[in-house]
C-alpha cells in the first residue's frame, strides 16, 4: 500500500490532518482537497478505513504515544505508517523505529522541541509543541504590546525559520486548538498561514465543536471547512515558494542553546517590527554564510569557534554592522518543556532589543511595510534574485486595508496572489527605497510576487 501511494505523493508532500472518524464515508470531506495524510488515534485504526483512504490517494498514520507505545495494531490495520508523538525515551523511540523498519512503515516523529532530530535525513521532522497563533489579548480586551510598540502576535514563525535554516526536511508542527474553545474560521486560516509562509505545514486539527458539526454536515461548518481547504490548496499550488531563499539584509546568528527553538524570542521580535530577517544557525556559520547581509546580531558569541569568529570578522571588515551580546550575557535557559519566553526572560533580552532597534532604525533592509500592525511577513527570493516574493499574514479578524510596501531595488512588475481572489496586477512606482506598491485590502493572507 505504501509504495503504491508514494507513486502519487512523496512523504515530503503529505499535507497532514488529525482525523477522528473511522467511517470511510467521512473521507468524502477530504476527497479532492489538498489534504492527503490523516493522523488517526487508536480507536480509528481500521483496515477498511485505510483501504478506502488509499483508494483516493490519502495516507493513514497511526498516532503512538509513550504511555501506549505498541505499534502492532497499526501494522495489522495496514496503515501507511505511524506518528511518534510526545516525549519518548530515546531508546524506546529507536526500538520502535527498528520495529517499523522491518514492516516497511513510514515513521514521522513529533517530539518535544528539544528532542527534534534536526540533523536527521528524514523527509519529515516536526514537533507537537507550538503556540496558538494570533494577536495576544490581555484582560480587559486590549492587545498586548510588543517591545516595538505594535500589538504582540503569538506566532511559531521564528522557531520555524530557525529549523528551516538548519534542516532540509519538510517540517510539521502539530499544535492543537486551545482546550474547550470554539475557534473562529479566521483563526484556523491564520494557523495554516503561520506555518506555511515560512515553508512548514501545520497538522490541521479542529476543535470538538467544529468536528461534530462538520461530520454532521452542518452548512455553516461546511462553509468554514471550504475556506480552510481553499487556504491549504493555495499554498500547495505554489510549492515553489518553499524552495526560495530568505531575502533581506538582516541576519540573526543563533543556535539551539541561544533560543533557536523558542517562540517569542529575538527572531519574532524582529519580525513583529516588520524587518525581513534570516536565521543563520551557528553550526552553519562558515564560508559565505553572511553573504547579502548588511546587519547582523550574534546572540551567543561565546559559542563560536575561531573559524566562525573569522566569518563574522570578514563580515565587519566588508562593511557589515554587527551587534554582539554584552560580555557575560547568556540567553535564558528554558525550563523542561518550555517553548516561549517568560516575562522575566523578555526583560533579560531588553538590552539587546534596544541596541538592535537603535541599529536598524528606519532603514530598509529589504522591505518596509506600513499599516500592517496586525500582520507578519516573510520576504523570499530566487537564487538569481530575479523574482521576489513577499508573503503576508493578517492575524486580525478583519481585513487589513491600505497596505503600503517599500522594497529595495527596481521592480518592473508586481502581482498579488490570494486564496480567495484571482491574481491581480498591481501598479509599481519608484520611491527613495527603490520600489513602492500599494495594496487596497488583504484578508487573511496574500503574496506579492515581483519581477
Amino acid at each position: 500500500m505504501l509504495f503504491a501511494f508514494l507513486l502519487l505523493a512523496g512523504v515530503a508532500d503529505w499535507v497532514p490532518m488529525r482525523w477522528t472518524s473511522a467511517d470511510p464515508k467521512s473521507l468524502d470531506l477530504v476527497k479532492g482537497t489538498a489534504i492527503n495524510c490523516l493522523l488517526l488515534e487508536r480507536a480509528q485504526w481500521s483496515p477498511q478505513f485505510a483501504k478506502s483512504a488509499a483508494e483516493i490517494g490519502v495516507a493513514t498514520l497511526g498516532v503512538v504515544r509513550p504511555e501506549s507505545s505498541s505499534v502492532d495494531g497499526a501494522i495489522d490495520a495496514k496503515l501507511d505508517g505511524v506518528v511518534l508523538e510526545g516525549d519518548f525515551d530515546v531508546a524506546l523511540a529507536q526500538k520502535i523505529r527498528g520495529r517499523l523498519a522491518d514492516s516497511r512503515l513510514t515513521v514521522v516523529e513529533l517530539p518535544v522541541r528539544s528532542r527534534m532530530r534536526l540533523e536527521s535525513n528524514n523527509p519529515v521532522i516536526g514537533t507537537y509543541q507550538g503556540v496558538w497563533p494570533g494577536i495576544q489579548v490581555e484582560v480587559g480586551g486590549a492587545a498586548k504590546a510588543a517591545p516595538s510598540g505594535a500589538p504582540w502576535i503569538d506566532t511559531n514563525m521564528g522557531f520555524l525559520r530557525f529549523v528551516r535554516a538548519v534542516s532540509a526536511s519538510t517540517i510539521w508542527i502539530g499544535n492543537v486548538p486551545p482546550d474547550k474553545t470554539v475557534v473562529k474560521a479566521e483563526r484556523y486560516l491564520q494557523v495554516i498561514c503561520d506555518a506555511a509562509v515560512v515553508g512548514a505545514r501545520w497538522v490541521v486539527a479542529l476543535d470538538a465543536d467544529l468536528t461534530k458539526r462538520l461530520f454532521a454536515g452542518e452548512p455553516s461548518a461546511l462553509v468554514d471547512w471550504k475556506r480552510m481547504t481553499q487556504q491549504l490548496a493555495f499554498f500547495e499550488s505554489h510549492k515553489e515558494w518553499r524552495n526560495l531563499q530568505p531575502a533581506g539584509q538582516f541576519a540573526l546568528v543563533q543556535d539551539v542553546s541561544s533560543g533557536g527553538l523558542m517562540s517569542g524570542g529575538i527572531l519574532d521580535m524582529i519580525a513583529v517590527k516588520h524587518t525581513p530577517v534570516r536565521a543563520v544557525p551557528t553550526r552553519k556559520l562558515i564560508g559565505s554564510a553572511m553573504e547579502g547581509s548588511k546587519m547582523a546580531v550574534n546572540v551567543d558569541p561565546r559559542s563560536l569557534s575561531e573559524e566562525q569568529r573569522e566569518v563574522l570578522k570578514r563580515f565587519t571588515r566588508g562593511g557589515g554592522t554587527l551587534l554582539t551580546a554584552p560580555p557575560g550575557w547568556q540567553f535564558p535557559a528554558p525550563k523542561p518543556g518550555q517553548i516561549t519566553l517568560s516575562t522575566d526572560d523578555v526583560k533579560v533580552l531588553d538590552e539587546i532589543w534596544k541596541e538592535m532597534n537603535t541599529m536598524t532604525g528606519r532603514r530598509n533592509l529589504g522591505a518596509r511595510l506600513f499599516n500592517v500592525s496586525s500582520m507578519l511577513s516573510n520576504l523570499l527570493q530566487t537564487s538569481n534574485g530575479k523574482e521576489t516574493v513577499l508573503q503576508l499574514v493578517n492575524y486580525s479578524d478583519f481585513p487589513a486595508e491600505s497596505v503600503t510596501v517599500h522594497l529595495l531595488g527596481k521592480f518592473q512588475r508586481a502581482k498579488l496572489y490570494s486564496p480567495d481572489a484571482p491574481v491581480k496586477t498591481i501598479a509599481v512606482y519608484e520611491n527613495e527605497d527603490g520600489t513602492g506598491i500599494d495594496i487596497d485590502k488583504i484578508g487573511v493572507s496574500a503574496a506579492l510576487v515581483l519581477e
